[in-house]
């Protein structure tokens, strides 16, 4: 696909950016590795967390230039792209902050003698990132792994190239070498090819699973470490004893936020049989009391999908879950009447679970709503998902909230809450949300090298 930036506000063609040919990967490959090869990346820390520190500061100073980057590229809501801006800044902060300390030797006791275990960069990592958070997920990627001393190659989404770009001379306006971070615009061929070149020891990728399990593939057959961050069906339960008017609030903000293109988004509600019509009518409220408008907007509370082409991939999904028995119980169209790609916001119920729908992953503002009888089939509902990324628990009750976080097949559990993030917690899911994790400690020794010393006791 051409690298485009499309206004999906109103299908603009605002720029197109030429692609990076063969020549260009390998010198970027070639830089990259001489990089890591130096005393950038093999000597002290504190110069490379002294570039994190800079890019946290710049991009805190300028929230409001690159949140409008953001909105006009993919359409995010102007407020949530400020969000999104701010994060990557306290993700560069918090690595720059922890970093040394997460990367100490760590001492084990050993009949062996004086043991302990270091951490070392690997060498040139390859990211492949998704168009729905355009700098968040490139910052997950970088912070750690720069930090660590590791190179960086990233081929972005070919809808977001300003994002690319933009992200790309904040790295270096922040200080940090040619070499330590390259945005690339390439091929799924020319991906395939750096891969398996030898000087890249990592695979890192945010996106589909489709796409996840191509890369996935790639790099095992290459025996290369990868993490992948792919889709999610995430519940969000209520439960009998849940305050419904905190719920449903919260249930359709975390459905329609980046207008539904959210991976940990509430997607399944799994609602008590007790309070299922109390909070089907007040979530129904607040979607009709959603307006669609311009993502510049700041009245605007939900806003375009970021392709005419996820509109015709969405409305196929609702289409064809009401063919199998879904009922329709508010929206299901794409908002005619305007150039942009709009679709009204949805809430399918009935759904069995020979219906496509079951298993399928919604990428836009549409709600699947559940009835349950207990927790029993609360848990057997929410686990019977080849997803297992994020979800929420809503109760009063705080010892059942634990009991059922403890049985809920996810990386991530929240409760009284939408899914969230931070960058100091670890993000990631089990099945088909992928496998690893970004942020926090963990997300730092993915791709390090943790070496074993070992010091001979005396005999």
């Amino acid at each position: 696909m051409p690298y485009q930036t499309i206004n999906p506000f109103n299908n603009k063609l605002i720029k197109e950016y030429p692609t990076h040919n063969d020549k260009q990967v390998e010198e970027a490959l070639s830089t990259a590795h001489a990089l890591y090869k130096s005393d950038w990346a093999q000597g002290d820390i504190k110069q490379r967390v002294k570039v994190l520190h800079k890019l946290s500061e710049l991009m805190a100073s300028r929230v409001d230039e690159l949140a409008e980057v953001v909105s006009v590229e993919m359409g995010k809501l102007i407020g949530q792209s400020r969000g999104e801006v701010q994060i990557c800044a306290d993700i560069a902060k918090f690595y720059a902050e922890n970093a040394e300390e997460f990367l100490k030797p760590v001492p084990y006791k050993s009949d062996l003698g004086e043991a302990w275990v270091e951490h070392h960069p690997i060498g040139v990592i390859m990211a492949v990132e998704p168009w729905n958070f355009p700098f968040y997920q490139l910052m997950r990627v970088l912070a750690p792994n720069l930090a660590s001393g590791n190179s960086v190659l990233v081929k972005h989404a070919s809808i977001v190239p300003h994002c690319a770009e933009t992200f790309e001379k904040l790295v270096s306006e922040a200080g940090a070498p040619k070499g330590a971070y390259t945005n690339l615009f390439i091929s799924q061929d020319q991906v395939a090819s750096i891969i398996d070149d030898d000087r890249v020891q990592g695979v890192a990728l945010t996106g589909s699973e489709k796409a996840g399990a191509i890369v996935a593939a790639r790099a095992a057959g290459k025996l290369k470490k990868s993490t992948l961050e792919l889709g999610g069906n995430d519940v969000f339960a209520v439960l009998d004893d849940a305050d419904i008017d905190h719920a449903a609030k919260a249930g359709a903000q975390a459905r329609v936020s980046n207008a539904g293109q959210v991976c940990t988004a509430a997607k399944r509600f799994i609602i008590h049989e007790k309070v299922a019509d109390e909070f089907l009518k007040k979530f129904t409220e607040h979607f009709k009391a959603l307006k669609i408008g311009d993502p510049l907007d700041k009245s605007t509370t939900l806003g375009p999908l970021s392709s005419a082409d996820a509109v015709k991939t969405l409305s196929k999904q609702v289409d064809d879950a009401v063919k199998h028995g879904a009922k329709l119980h508010f929206g299901g169209k794409k908002v005619t009447g305007n150039p942009g790609n709009f679709f009204e916001p949805t809430i399918l119920t009935h759904i069995t679970r020979d219906n496509p729908a079951y298993f399928e992953e919604f990428f836009g503002p549409v709600a699947q709503v559940y009835i349950v009888k207990n927790d029993e089939e609360l848990v057997k509902l929410a686990n019977d998902s080849h997803y297992g990324l994020g979800g929420s628990v809503f109760t009063t009750d705080l010892n059942r909230a634990r009991k059922l976080a403890s049985q809920i097949e996810t990386g991530m559990v929240y409760v009284n809450s939408p899914t969230d993030t931070a960058a100091e917690l670890p993000f990631g899911g089990v099945k088909r949300s992928g496998f690893g994790r970004e942020l926090s400690d963990l997300g730092i020794k993915e791709f390090v090298n943790q070496k074993l010393v070992v010091l001979a006791a005396k005999s």
